[in-house]
């Protein structure tokens, strides 16, 4: 299959963060990548991957997964969260995924991430949508949970056990990320069409999943399929 939206930009983002450091391994940092879902690839590609992440059980997970793979060599675990960043980056990429759902402060969480980029590298920040949250509990026929969460202008279902602080849409994750001072290189949907088709489908369908998987890149960029996203993807750009 071919990759998934997000696993294809960060690709390209770090094929050109080795170009530029002439050959040596891009520096990541994963912030709330704890258990290295993101890290441990990123490792077997080559990259240095510094993971901070505030649970040590979450980064035992990342050790172990590193150790299995053999790539402990390239990857530094740091227990702690984004007040623990350096403000002064050294990383080509950072990627903030699943983070700015449930820090305190969204805006500051992104100023540090933006703050532990190099000098024109780059920031991948991927949030829950908050209008994917509303269809997808429409469908499941949690009516009364869909239209609390439309309601509410953080996408939380307030007086729920939720975990997520918020939830994000387009404009507001846009506005959130330039005013970081991050210039907006790249907004696509990440889940837009793959997590509304039934696994049964692509089992019963000799194709299928190639043909999802295109579908999926395609309609990754396209609004309003974009906008309705499981999940909203931006690549941010630190000025040089």
């Amino acid at each position: 299959m071919r990759p998934d939206a997000v696993h294809r930009v960060l690709d390209a983002e770090l094929a050109a963060a080795r170009d530029r450091r002439g050959g040596e391994p891009p520096r990541v940092l994963d912030v709330g990548g704890g258990s290295g879902v993101w890290a441990v690839p990123l490792a077997l590609a080559g990259c240095s991957v510094t993971v901070v992440d505030p649970s040590p059980d979450a980064l035992a997970t990342l050790h172990r997964r590193a150790a299995e793979v053999g790539v402990l060599d390239r990857v530094t675990a740091v227990q702690g969260d984004t007040d623990a960043l350096e403000p002064h980056g050294g990383a080509d990429l950072v990627l903030g995924h699943g983070v700015l759902e449930v820090v305190d402060d969204a805006s500051a969480a992104l100023a540090a991430l933006a703050g532990a980029a190099v000098p024109g590298g780059a920031v991948s920040v991927l949030v829950a949508n908050r209008f994917a949250a509303v269809l997808h509990r429409a469908i499941a026929g949690r009516l009364v949970d869909a239209r609390r969460l439309l309601d509410d202008e953080a996408g939380q279902l307030v007086g729920a056990r939720d975990p997520l602080l918020r939830r994000f849409d387009v404009a507001g994750l846009e506005a959130l990320v330039l005013a970081s001072g991050l210039k907006v290189e790249l907004l696509q949907g990440h889940g837009v069409v793959s997590d509304l088709v039934p696994g049964s489908v692509l089992d019963a369908n000799p194709g299928a999943a190639e043909a999802l998987a295109e579908l999926e890149l395609a309609a990754s960029t396209r609004s309003p399929l974009r906008d309705v996203a499981a999940r909203l993807h931006v690549l941010g750009r630190k000025s040089a």
